[in-house]
């Protein structure tokens, strides 16, 4: 390592250019990665949530109902239906105001509606079960997510394709100036490195102290933009408590398994960590390689 810090030492802005040019790609690949993570947490949450939800008139009959429930069911359309009856609506009532006794005194079983919560197999079938429900008899109110969930997936998609560009073109931008200080790095060192091959150093003793830098710049510039973004989402997290208060658990799939995006939890911040941690040292690496392979002919 002394051998690296030594070229760090004679190179000081070649080197610090290196550092933050891997320190700004991974500070924002980091970034894009959690935003995207939140996003899709937050639209399998949507999806998860009853699609269309009909409330029916409190006389209406059990059997009616029912009636409503079979037609669906027998459209094709249909995923799933939960039914919701007075007594199991009253119940989830007491649980959403057990702090509040005065809210539960004013409110029995028989002044809330029954309902369906309903699923359907695609979004585009959404419009069309809404409009027939909306004209049976007994159904007193719709309540139908389709905007929500269409903007979610279109915001979920054009951050997505942005970031796959903007990715690129980091990861484009990183290895170009990367291999450029290292070359700049090798022309210094020519001399000394012409020295080692004549005296019958291995081609891995002459790499050593090149890879090494890029794993100390991949490292410390991984460290470095996750120590902030974890103080920023730190000091962020008061603002979006109010907003996500009634959501218990926001979550993704990822490498065959289930994370839990939010509430915000070490298992997630290791992984986005982890991720940020390859990708840095991934590319000082690949990019050191390449400049090496090239004019080194080693």
């Amino acid at each position: 390592m002394t051998e690296v810090f030594t070229s760090i030492r004679r190179t000081p802005y070649q080197s610090l250019a290196a550092f933050l040019i891997l320190f700004f790609t991974l500070f924002l690949s980091t970034i894009m990665f959690i935003s995207l993570s939140f996003l899709y947490g937050l639209l399998g949450y949507v999806e998860t949530r009853p699609q269309v939800t009909v409330y029916f008139q409190t006389n209406t009959p059990e059997n009616e109902i029912f009636k409503v429930r079979d037609t669906l069911m027998n459209s094709g359309k249909i995923l799933s239906i939960k039914y919701v009856s007075k007594e199991e609506a009253y119940k989830i009532y007491k649980e959403l105001n057990k702090d509040n006794p005065l809210l539960l005194e004013m409110v029995s079983s028989d002044i809330l509606p029954a309902s369906l919560e309903i699923f359907a197999k695609k979004p585009s079938y959404l419009p069309e079960l809404a409009n027939f429900l909306k004209k049976q008899a007994g159904v007193d109110e719709v309540n139908f997510q389709k905007d929500i969930l269409e903007r979610l997936l279109t915001l979920t998609d054009i951050l997505r394709k942005t970031t796959v560009v903007f990715f690129l073109f980091l990861i484009f931008l990183s290895i170009l100036v990367l291999i450029t200080t290292t070359l700049f790095k090798i022309a210094l060192k020519k001399d000394e490195i012409e020295l080692l091959r004549l005296l019958g150093a291995s081609k891995f003793y002459i790499k050593k102290p090149f890879l090494l830098e890029a794993i100390l710049f991949g490292f410390t510039a991984s460290a470095g933009s996750f120590v902030i973004i974890l103080a920023l989402l730190l000091y962020l997290k008061p603002f979006f408590v109010p907003y996500l208060k009634d959501i218990s658990q926001l979550n993704i799939s990822l490498f065959l398994s289930k994370l839990t995006v939010w509430p915000l939890n070490a298992a997630f911040l290791s992984t986005a960590f982890f991720l940020s941690l390859i990708f840095g040292v991934g590319i000082a690496i690949l990019a050191t390689l390449l400049a090496i392979q090239k004019y080194l002919k080693i």
